[in-house]
This record gives C-alpha cells, sequence and structure tokens, in this order.
C-alpha cells in the first residue's frame, strides 16, 4: 500500500484578508466609492466645529474606508490599473506625446552629459536652454518607475499624499513652496488628480499653481475621467478649455473617444502680458440639464 505523501506546509502563509486582483469593473467600482467617501469627508473636515450629525457621519465613513481595505487598498487597485494587462498607465501616453514634439531628442543629449541634471551647470556651459534633460514633476504617483525607460531624457520626481514606495515622496502638492518651485518644471503631470481633490476653487488653485510652476513654454498633462467634462452640469469640453486659456495654457494635444473612460490633454504654457479676467469661472454656472454629475472647477477673481 502506497505511501500517503504528507502535505507540505508553506513558507509563508497566505494573507486571506489582502486584496486581490479584480477585474477590471470591480477595480473601478471600488476606486469610484473611495472617490465619493474621501471627498465628503474632505468636506466635512472643514466644519471646524463639527456638531453630532457631522460627527457620526465622520465616522460613518471612516468605518466604510476601513471596510474597503483603507487608503492601502486603494492605491493597490489604482496601480493595479495602470499595469499593462488592464491597458497600461497614461504615463504612456505622456511618453508618446512628449516624442511626438521631439522632446526625447534634446533631453537625450542632454543625458549624455556628466553633469545633465545639475541645472546650473548646463546654464553656464549651455545657455540654450534646449539641452536640458526634462524635469518632470508626477503628482499622485503610484508607482515610483512609470519613466525609467525614459531616464536618459526625464528627470521624474513622483510625489503622492500616501506614498506606498520611498522612491515616491510623500507630499502634498498645495504644501510645495511657491517661491522654491517657481518655473521649476519642464513638465508637470496632473493624472486622475484634478478630480480628486474635493473643492471646485481647490481644483482651479492647482492649475494656476501648475502654471506657475511650469518653465516658460512648459508642458501641462491632464488626465480625467471624461464624464467629469462630457456629462457635467458644470464644465464643458468648451468650458474646461476656456478655463486653461484664461490661466495661460495652449492647448498642445487631446485624446479621448465616444464611449470611453478617460480624457487627456496636454497644454503648453503661454505668458500673458496682461492680468485675465477670470470673473466668469468663479461661480459655477449651469450649461447642461438634464441627469448629470456636479464636477466644476472654479477659479479665483482677478
Amino acid at each position: 500500500m502506497p505511501k500517503t505523501r504528507k502535505r507540505k506546509t508553506p513558507i509563508v502563509q497566505a494573507n486571506n484578508d489582502a486584496p486581490t486582483s479584480s477585474k477590471p469593473e470591480v477595480t473601478r467600482s471600488v476606486i469610484r466609492e473611495f472617490h465619493v467617501l474621501l471627498k465628503r469627508q474632505a468636506q466635512l473636515q472643514k466644519n471646524r466645529t463639527p456638531d453630532v450629525t457631522t460627527s457620526s457621519e465622520l465616522s460613518k465613513i471612516q468605518e466604510r474606508i476601513g471596510e474597503l481595505g483603507g487608503l492601502e487598498r486603494y492605491q493597490q487597485m489604482s496601480a493595479t490599473g495602470q499595469k499593462d494587462d488592464r491597458g497600461g498607465g497614461s504615463h504612456k501616453i505622456l511618453i508618446v506625446w512628449m516624442k511626438e514634439l521631439g522632446l526625447h531628442r534634446r533631453g537625450a543629449d542632454a543625458g549624455k552629459l556628466k553633469f545633465a541634471r545639475s541645472p546650473s551647470l548646463i546654464s553656464m556651459y549651455f545657455p540654450d536652454s534646449s539641452l536640458q534633460i526634462h524635469r518632470l514633476l508626477e503628482v499622485g504617483a503610484l508607482l515610483p518607475d512609470n519613466y525609467q525607460s525614459c531616464s536618459s531624457w526625464i528627470d521624474n520626481h513622483p510625489i503622492d499624499l500616501n506614498s506606498r514606495h520611498p522612491a515616491i515622496q510623500q507630499q502634498d502638492f498645495f504644501l510645495l513652496d511657491r517661491q522654491e518651485n517657481f518655473e521649476k518644471w519642464s513638465v508637470i503631470s496632473l493624472s486622475l488628480v484634478v478630480n480628486f481633490v474635493p473643492e471646485p476653487q481647490d481644483r482651479g488653485r492647482m492649475l494656476v499653481m501648475a502654471h506657475s510652476m511650469l518653465v516658460p513654454e512648459g508642458y501641462l498633462f491632464v488626465a480625467l475621467p471624461l464624464p467629469c467634462l462630457s456629462n457635467s452640469r458644470y464644465l464643458t469640453f468648451e468650458h474646461f478649455e476656456a478655463i486653461m486659456s484664461v490661466i495661460g495654457f495652449t492647448k498642445v494635444k487631446e485624446k479621448w473617444r465616444e464611449g470611453g473612460k478617460m480624457v487627456y490633454y496636454l497644454y503648453q504654457k503661454q505668458e500673458t502680458s496682461t492680468p485675465q479676467d477670470t470673473t466668469r469661472f468663479s461661480k459655477k454656472q449651469v450649461l447642461r440639464t438634464g441627469s448629470r454629475n456636479n464636477f466644476a472647477i472654479l477659479l479665483n477673481k482677478s
């Protein structure tokens, strides 16, 4: 009678509570719920003297976030959505667009220099700024190596509110030093970032800050869920582009399709000789009626 083989115990026990790879539609559904919960949480936390009702709602929100696995699971699921089997991240679109503009050739030439990452030395020996390697600020980074394949011409600086990797700096974009970052970056990436900002005024402030932080003729990459523009009560494609124009941006690239999930833009910074009137963008305007979402971007009056 053959001996019964003893089952080997795995060296590392599986964690049954850890989030597993899910179908794309499930991932998107959970991420959307996180967005709603965190947005509402931020709104309630602005009340410095919360009443019993507010405190109760905040407790319920925190409990639900915990049930979903916390911010750690949200970031894991977002990172899963950037994998190749899910269509890849939006950074691939930005890389393609930068190459189409010939930025990879100029940056690669700079990358050959031993001191290419020292802006002061570059400026001293090569006054032509086109030779400089392109400094990219990747806001809301989930993976540290999105631009690793382009390291010869892109010097990437990834930041996120809740960093999951030592190579990603834990940093609130709004708390970046304005003077230190003035005209510092060649490219800024705001991929699925603006829509995550809870308040419309802060979304506008983020875009204005990005403009001041870009070098002259620098580039801003913006990726948004398509419904933010296609199905919003307060924001259309035309209205969004008008906002960007008033801030001081010119549209260079655009990508989206009917029935798609995302819209991508690449804008270039333009200096304006006279201050722009932002009054019409300082309050919500109903641009569409019917069943719509309430996504909006507002600017402070100038």
